[in-house]
């Protein structure tokens, strides 16, 4: 079901699309499936033998990882609210949003994206799944508390949700991986059976849950995080409604309700989630009856609730957390149904500004009844389910009778009393007629936006007489928790206890907070004349501005434009922090040859050679060529040692290199200038040195202490037996080790990206144009010519049919080649590319599908077609390059990178592993017995990822620089008409080799030689 919700929001953009706002209605129809399917699974739950739903994949086995999502009555009762309310607020985002909302697709895309990350959580029963759906609420919400993107506050909110909930959330992936690494296992149910039979305990599983708590804490807006809430309402209302009522504040909530059974008695559990759920509640009461905004009233009072509700999830003991889960679920029924209200008043008066509404029983009659009976549900009014959990409430802890419960019961009576207040101040503000203000106008408002706050209206009305519904429900989950009190687990739900004292608790808090509420103007005095305690609000701000300042300064120190500076400092502390560990290690076991054969000799001998001319080079051409001496002194040391497949790679990626290279020099000084900064040559052979010494020092130390047989010895049997493949390298990265692969190209996609952002900066497609074709003379006579496009290199062809020369009327072994400059043309390099391109593409597919048992592969084969690109951009320029690629960079790197990602998949739906292979093998006529594995699809799509990284270099540092070059040439031109004043006899030729020459000698000239470039 969780994939349901994914796959609905890659169509929810188009759909929207298509039908506007009504494509909620259908959107509508997910959540509202995951209802069913809950609902589905009662008697499997809940039955006489009912035991959890639980559904497993494979994800990291070779970690004891893997992917569990448990249907327990925990996460059941969740999913009720995600999947219910959440159908609601779909259902109400119809009618809310105008026609012409701004990228009203986005948000329905992303809103149904946070709901499926949010059912995944309450579902995920392993520790790293679960915060992976975390993070995924996270970011989403930021996505939709910043919808409105025009405006700088809804921006600055969600910027300051994300930053605050993801800090919790790192301290929350701290915590789980030490109480992974401490119980060795990750699978939440079982570390709950561990924990409550006492076999988890010690200071680092004390330590761990802290730090889980913190990410709890945060997610659920308790004291000090508890500032993010209130400026979260910068959110559309059914953002609101869904998230900071539902859904995401409920993620910490759930959190503690989940570890609550086993860890509520661990130090520092009590103590930490009762101060800060009672600081918060009182807190967050205190400032919503300071609020004038009905949004922020409510949002106050929803930190004040998640106190409450913190303060009672953290018993762990079963009747508390049954009054807990009753509270979860009115909750969630009152305060969305009041935050879909406000949207309808703020859309039907234009505020939400308490002290500048009036009249609206009169104006939304419907809207006022609904509203008025949440709101006293909030206050705990009977005979509504409000009523009925507070009393709950109440009443487990008056049981209790410890002294955690006493100080959890007064520190509820308060909050609640505030609750009370706070409530009535909103019903009057929003529904009263006030002196000296208009009422808002009468309008009947449409029932597909009226029939969300009157369905949770109704849930909460009926649910209250109707508790005992809710009880064996409750009781399910609340029967397996550890009994610490006899008398524990006794209590029932009910409407109706007879008089108690809770009741007379109930009755005295009622009371005080309608007297709160009638003595407004007094207690607001009160409230305006006492301190306003911390701001944490500006707290945070400070701490932003301080890490800003702190960022700016240590960046003015460190970034200072000079990369010897930068590469000294990385050596540095390489040879500094890697030397004091060589030092200090005690166990060197050294076992030095100077070579196996002689043949290491000699490319030693070579790479020794060109390390030191590259440091005496002069030119940066010449520095280039001698540096790709060594690489291709590599290739022949893996050919020597028996490896091809790295000697192919390693001739390809170096052929490659050296091109970038020279594509670049262009633009450069032809001559290497001279340091004037601190570090001369003396120092950075010093510093060269030594890393050169201290990396074969480790070298020779990591060589010699191994204890155990290397991992790789086991590869040749696996490629062979599992990979179906005889190349060793090649089934290792498209199977063995995918992952590793996947991050590869993924690094290759983003530099890729990079490449083309630095250089294009404005958009990296439309600078590699292709030719236009026409007629030349009258209509039916002559040859079709090609030309380039003007405003990539204007006219210069373009003469006119009485200037055509007849060689142009031939066809041409590259139809760009024209388009250069005759002393730049090369008839050789024109024909031999002709010649060999389409097999060097040939080649490079035979390496893509042959790497599997023979030297090659994606990658191999990707580079190779890379060449084939390369050799026809050297032959005929920027125009042959779009010739011979008719497809867009992006495009291929995106293909590639989702053919890896949907490979991966595909092994979760056809095995039980993401990535696992399926081969198919069989005896062909011809071709004989063979083995097709869907790892190929994987290595086709490196193979196209590596193909568009090579355009993407192509087009950036090739086509886009010989634009640069000309413009530079048209100013140059333009100078010398001016400065010279060119005859008409100067023809464009001779004015072309004059700006060559100029150019020429700028590129000769010393970097430092500003004065003869002056001059120039």
């Amino acid at each position: 079901m969780t994939g349901a919700f994914f796959g609905a929001a890659v169509i929810a953009f188009p759909l929207v699309k298509l039908l506007g706002r009504n494509g909620f209605f259908f959107l509508a129809l997910v959540p509202l499936a995951g209802l069913i399917l809950s609902l589905a699974k009662v008697p499997d739950i809940f039955g006489a033998a009912g035991a959890p739903w639980v559904e497993s994949m494979g994800w990291l086995p070779a970690l004891g990882l893997d992917g569990i999502f448990r249907l327990d009555e925990l996460s059941w009762i969740m999913s009720l609210l995600v999947t219910g309310v959440g159908a609601l607020v779909f259902i109400y985002c119809a009618r809310y949003f105008p026609p012409d909302e701004p990228g009203l697709a986005r948000f329905a895309a992303v809103f149904m994206a946070f709901a499926g990350m949010m059912y995944g959580l309450v579902l995920a029963d392993e520790l790293l799944m679960l915060y992976l759906f975390w993070e995924g609420t996270t970011v989403f919400s930021y996505l939709l508390i910043g919808h409105s993107q025009s405006r700088r506050r809804s921006r600055q909110a969600a910027l300051q949700a994300l930053i605050v909930t993801t800090a919790g959330g790192l301290a929350m992936l701290v915590g789980m991986i030490l109480l992974m690494a401490t119980t060795g296992t990750g699978q939440i149910s079982t570390l709950m059976e561990r924990a409550s039979e006492g076999m988890d305990t010690g200071p680092v599983i004390v330590t761990a849950v802290i730090l889980i708590l913190v990410g709890a804490v945060s997610k659920s807006a308790l004291i000090p995080f508890h500032f993010w809430l209130p400026g979260a309402m910068a959110a559309p209302t059914p953002v609101s409604a869904y998230l900071h009522a539902a859904a995401m504040v409920k993620a910490g909530i759930y959190l503690i309700l989940r570890l609550a059974p086993g860890y509520h008695a661990l130090p520092g559990w009590s103590e930490t989630l009762l101060t800060l759920g009672l600081l918060t509640m009182f807190i967050g009461g205190w400032q919503a009856l300071k609020q004038t905004d009905l949004k922020l009233l409510l949002a106050f009072g929803t930190v004040s609730q998640l106190g409450f509700l913190t303060t009672m999830a953290s018993f762990g003991t079963p009747d508390i957390t049954k009054a807990a889960l009753a509270m979860l679920i009115a909750h969630a029924l009152f305060k969305a149904c009041l935050f879909l209200c406000v949207g309808i008043i703020d859309h039907r008066a234009g505020t939400r500004d308490l002290t500048k509404l009036s009249g609206g029983w009169k104006a939304f009659p419907v809207v006022a009844v609904c509203a008025t009976i949440a709101a006293a549900s909030m206050s705990g009014l009977p005979p509504l389910l409000g009523f009925v959990a507070k009393e709950a409430v109440y009443s487990t802890l008056l049981a209790s009778g410890d002294k955690a419960s006493i100080i959890a019961l007064i520190g509820v009576m308060i909050g609640s009393m505030l609750t009370v207040a706070y409530s009535a101040r909103f019903v009057w503000g929003a529904f009263s007629s006030k002196e000296g203000v208009d009422d808002i106008a009468r309008r009947d408002e449409k029932i597909t936006l009226i029939l969300s706050p009157v369905m949770l209206t109704v849930l909460t009305v009926v649910l209250g007489p109707a508790v005992g519904l809710l009880d064996g429900y409750f009781g399910a989950w609340t029967s397996t928790l550890p009994v610490i009190d006899p008398g524990d687990g006794n209590y029932h739900l009910a409407l109706w206890h007879g008089l108690e004292p809770a009741l007379a608790l109930s009755a005295v808090t009622i009371a005080v907070g309608l007297g709160l509420f009638f003595v407004r103007d007094s207690f607001a005095k009160v409230q305006s004349t006492l301190p306003s305690g911390l701001d944490f609000h500006d707290l945070y701000r400070k701490m932003i501005s301080a890490m800003e300042t702190l960022a700016l300064w240590v960046t003015s120190r460190t970034q200072r434009g000079s990369l010897p500076f930068y590469q000294s400092v990385i050596y540095l502390v390489l040879v500094a922090g890697v030397g004091l560990a060589v030092i200090s290690n005690d166990t060197w076991n050294i076992g030095f040859k100077l070579f196996d054969t002689p043949l290491d000799f000699i490319v030693a001998t070579v790479l020794i050679v060109v390390a030191v001319a590259a440091t005496r080079a002069k030119k940066r051409f010449t520095a280039v060529v001698v540096t790709g001496i060594s690489g291709y002194a590599m290739v022949a040391y893996f050919a020597f040692v028996g490896a091809p497949d790295l000697a192919l790679t390693q001739v390809l990626v170096e052929t490659i290199t050296i091109v970038v290279f020279v594509l670049v020099l262009r633009r450069l000084p032809a001559r290497i200038g001279q340091s004037t900064g601190r570090f001369t040559p003396a120092w950075r052979a010093i510093i060269g040195g030594g890393v050169g010494v201290t990396m074969m020092v480790v070298v020779l130390i990591a060589a010699g202490v191994r204890i155990s047989d290397p991992v790789s010895v086991d590869f040749g049997q696996l490629a062979y037996e599992l990979g179906h493949g005889k190349n060793i390298v090649n089934v290792t990265l498209v199977d063995i080790r995918v992952w590793d692969t996947l991050g590869e190209i993924s690094v290759l996609v983003a530099a890729g990206t990079g490449i083309a952002g630095l250089i294009f900066v404005r958009g990296r497609e439309g600078h590699l144009h292709r030719f236009v074709s026409r007629r030349d003379g009258t209509e039916g006579q002559g040859r079709v010519r090609f030309q380039p496009v003007a405003e990539d290199i204007g006219d210069f062809h373009d003469q006119g049919p009485e200037h055509e020369d007849v060689t142009q009327r031939r066809v041409s072994w590259l139809i760009a080649g024209r388009t250069l400059a005759p002393r730049n043309r090369s008839i050789i390099l024109e024909v031999t590319a002709r010649l060999i391109f389409h097999a060097v593409l040939i080649f490079s597919l035979y390496l893509l599908f042959a790497g599997h048992n023979e030297p090659g592969g994606g990658f191999a084969g990707g580079l190779v077609a890379g060449l084939a690109l390369v050799v026809r951009y050297l032959a005929g320029g920027k125009f042959e390059l779009a010739e011979a690629a008719r497809f867009t960079p992006s495009g291929m790197l995106g293909t590639g990178m989702i053919m890896a990602v949907l490979t991966g998949v595909g092994g979760w739906i056809w095995g039980d592993t993401v990535f696992k292979s399926v081969y198919l093998e069989g005896d062909i006529p011809v071709l004989g017995h063979l083995s097709f594995g869907t790892s190929t699809f994987f290595d086709i799509g490196v193979y196209l990822i590596v193909v568009g990284l090579m355009l993407d270099i192509l087009k950036s540092l090739g086509a886009e620089v010989d634009l640069h070059q000309e413009r530079d040439e048209t100013v140059l031109t333009n100078r010398l008409n001016q400065s010279y004043n060119l005859s008409e006899n100067f023809s464009a030729e001779a004015e072309h080799d004059a700006v060559s020459s100029i150019l020429d000698r700028v590129n000769h000239l010393d970097v430092d030689n500003g004065a003869e470039g002056g001059r120039l």
